[in-house]
């Protein structure tokens, strides 16, 4: 059997990986399935309890990826209890009796380059670093892309005269760039469907109500974990503002400015994504915006130190922040509860001010 790899989905950045291991890799790359109520629970059902919802999300991911003929399972580390996730995962597949191999880069060290390239030839052997050097620029440049038209339809699509005219355009942007391997293609793609959502008509008020989505990593970047947030906000005709993706965590990290910014709130460092959403929360609460939503899993502790300051700058700037945690138990009507009394504050607020 051919070895198809396969890496949990978080947003629509599983078309640049796609990319990597397919040309990259010189591996079949099986694209996860969406996820749903069915991945949750599966996820749930071989978890400890104690663990947060995007451990649940991305074990129910692979196990249906697994389905789908997946054999090499890629992991990842990071800078909270993600960073142990990897080998946990690792150990429930193999107990389920699943005959896979699991490639942990957690366990590589930015210091140690070696360690990198171990783990690239555990995937495969014969890879050649020369083919991941020439399709990189391409997943990077497409990761930047991805993230910028994410961007504009957050501030656009609850605007839009004819309803689904955004999604309809975006699902073709999403299917024709997998076919895409080169930069030269991805730039006229990129102009070529920039151009098709600058045409959409809208009805944009002067000053419409300005949301700004704060918070945890994974939550925040995988729609379903946060039950399509923006999107509710979208329907209410509000502008979402979201900083934390890929380009700007990743790509551009703006560690210095970011403390130096924050530095009459925050000393510290609290880890993982904390420094980040307080500064996204101070540079919109300075921008006189009508709401801040601040979202986590359930249990992330370097969110939960940051509600704290977090409440210092809703006190200092007279900005109402909303505070939601997520998990395996959160219902759609609670939560939508929660949120039509926070948009009837905003809204309220909003005609005060004016």
């Amino acid at each position: 059997m051919a070895d198809k790899v396969t890496f949990p989905q978080i947003g629509n950045y599983n078309i640049a990986f796609e990319l990597i291991f397919n040309y990259g890799m010189g591996l079949e790359y099986i694209n996860p399935p969406k996820m749903t109520d069915k991945t949750l629970e599966i996820g749930t059902k071989y978890s400890p309890d104690s663990v947060c919802a995007p451990f649940k999300f991305m074990l129910g991911n692979y196990i249906e990826s697994i389905e789908k003929g997946a054999n090499i399972l890629v992991g990842v580390g990071g800078l909270c209890r993600l960073g142990y996730y990897a080998e946990l995962h690792e150990q429930i597949i193999k107990d389920l009796g699943y005959d896979i191999k699991f490639v942990n880069f957690a366990q590589s060290r930015l210091k140690r380059p070696s360690s990198w390239y171990e783990k690239f030839k555990a995937l495969n052997r014969d890879m050649s670093l020369v083919k991941i050097g020439e399709v990189l620029p391409t997943a990077i440049k497409m990761i930047e892309y991805l993230d910028l038209v994410d961007d504009f339809l957050r501030k656009n699509s609850g605007f839009e005269v004819e309803e689904g005219s955004f999604l309809e355009i975006y699902d073709k942007y999403l299917e024709e760039m997998r076919q895409i391997t080169s930069v030269k293609e991805l730039d006229a793609h990129q102009k070529k469907y920039m151009k098709l959502l600058d045409e959409v008509e809208i009805d944009k008020p002067k000053k419409p109500l300005k949301v700004a989505v704060i918070g945890e990593y994974y939550t925040i970047m995988q729609p379903y974990s946060n039950h399509l947030l923006e999107k509710w906000l979208a329907k209410r005709g509000i502008e979402v503002v979201r900083w934390m993706n890929f380009t700007n965590s990743l790509l551009h990290r703006p560690e210095k400015e970011i403390k130096t910014h924050i530095k009459n709130y925050a000393s510290y460092d609290m880890g993982a994504t904390s420094m980040y959403t307080i500064g996204t929360a101070l540079k919109c609460a300075k921008k006189d915006f009508d709401g801040i939503i601040h979202i986590k899993s359930a249990g992330c502790m370097p969110e939960i130190d940051t509600m704290t300051v977090l409440q210092n700058i809703s006190k200092d700037y007279k900005i109402p922040i909303l505070y939601i945690s997520f998990d395996s138990q959160t219902s759609d009507l609670g939560l939508e509860t929660r949120l039509e009394a926070f948009y009837d504050m905003i809204m309220m607020r909003k005609k005060r001010i004016i």
